[in-house]
């Protein structure tokens, strides 16, 4: 099992913490943290025992996006550096959004920059009220990274996608529940309890239909009506094959609750 220096992973009753752990630095992303969040999310991914995974910060902040000091200490191979870490980073989100597992991001503080970036990437958005949100990036002429400009349009659209990137607008708890970006806003002391309850939940679910689930709807902003529905009968005929399915089925026909393991 791979040692981690700026993050923490904790795996318990079905579900992993991800804890980005680079505080005194808003846990900004250098190459130590993105290289670390990669291999975190290849490490849950494949853990059968994982059933659901949440991802947070440690101290005040969620991640403050790109390390910008690193950024202006490497300038003469800033276009090597921010290659490496995109790749890290990319490869986090694309794990983490292709696995059966729900995802769970637990915003407790600033999510900025590629932060809010690898937020938007979650299944489930639950932020602190403190919690706040804003693009960034064009106040160091950076265009977008981290899945942004993939995921932000699909949730507010062109129109305000384009006024947070050319403005830095921040926008608070609230206003990020009324755009549609997070699921739900709590207030600070309960953001842990919860997230856990969430977590507790969904770690309990039919994991291989969840992921399912999950790819129909990635596809579904691409794919015309006849193939997504097409897509729709043999993902409902495979989760059919699962044990989940048998006892979902069986327990529903006897009025009782099913018990699912994920298979």
């Amino acid at each position: 099992m791979m040692s981690f220096e700026a993050l923490t992973l904790d795996r318990r009753d079905g579900i992993a913490t991800i804890t980005l752990n680079r505080p005194e630095a808003f846990n900004a992303l250098n190459l130590t943290l993105g290289r670390e969040l990669f291999h975190a999310a290849l490490e849950v991914d494949e853990d059968p025992a994982v059933r659901c995974v949440v991802i947070t910060g440690a101290g005040k902040a969620f991640c403050a996006g790109g390390d910008v000091k690193d950024f202006a200490d490497n300038l003469p191979r800033i276009g090597v550096l921010v290659k490496e870490l995109t790749t890290y980073l990319h490869g986090a989100v694309s794990r983490l959004c292709r696995s059966d597992k729900p995802v769970i991001m637990a915003v407790n503080g600033v999510a900025a920059g590629g932060g809010l970036s690898f937020a938007l990437s979650g299944d489930l958005v639950i932020a602190a009220e403190s919690a706040r949100f804003t693009m960034a990036y064009s106040k160091i002429a950076a265009t977008p990274d981290g899945s942004s400009s993939y995921f932000l349009t699909r949730l507010v659209g062109l129109r305000r996608a384009m006024e947070l990137y050319f403005t830095n607008r921040v926008l608070s708890a609230r206003e990020a529940l009324e755009w549609g970006l997070v699921t739900r806003v709590v207030p600070d002391a309960d953001l842990k309890g919860a997230v856990d309850a969430l977590a507790r939940e969904l770690a309990q679910g039919p994991t291989k239909a969840f992921g399912g689930a999950k790819r129909l709807f990635h596809q579904s902003t691409w794919e015309s009506l006849e193939t997504q529905m097409e897509l729709e009968a043999q993902a409902i005929a495979l989760a059919g094959h699962t044990a989940d399915f048998a006892s979902g089925v069986t327990a529903f026909a006897a009025k009782k609750q099913p018990t699912f393991k994920g298979r």
